[in-house]
């Protein structure tokens, strides 16, 4: 089950896609009539995470979701691999899984170090699956919905 924290995040991006939000406040509005609880600080925390940016409209400017949360070009590559290549991602403790397609995880693996997750403590892979080691099952969990929200985009 994803954590409120993701799936605030995933509603936060449902509606920058179907609205145009051109505020914090209107933002945490919305997620207010959506049944989150939430402060203009934790909006904020969630527009960085998510590498929203804002782009101009008629009559000012609106959240809009950048391409890979805002991912340099490089950055960029290395999502692309990532969504090539990953089969499935899955928390198991303090691990997370990410298997690939036959003979991808190194790539992966690189993709994933090029990322600079703070909460990964290490990435060992193998022919077709990548280890990530991460302080707690919560942050495990947490990485599998970043996963997600990093190969949905």
């Amino acid at each position: 089950m994803a954590s409120i924290r993701v799936r605030r995040q995933e509603k936060i991006m449902e509606l920058v896609r179907a609205r145009n939000i051109q505020t914090q406040d209107e933002l945490c509005a919305l997620l207010t009539d959506a049944g989150f609880s939430v402060t203009q600080a934790t909006v904020s925390r969630d527009i960085k995470e998510l590498g929203l940016i804002k782009v101009a409209v008629t009559g000012g400017y609106k959240y809009a979701l950048s391409a890979a949360a805002d991912l340099s070009p490089e950055l960029e590559r290395y999502r692309k691999v990532l969504l090539e290549v990953t089969v499935r991602v899955a928390a198991a403790g303090n691990l997370v899984i990410v298997n690939t397609l036959s003979g991808a995880a190194s790539a992966a693996a690189a993709a994933v170090d090029a990322m600079k997750w703070t909460e990964i403590i290490g990435c060992i892979a193998g022919d077709d699956t990548v280890f990530l080691a991460v302080s707690t099952p919560q942050v495990a969990s947490e990485i599998c919905a970043r996963f997600r929200l990093l190969l949905k985009n």
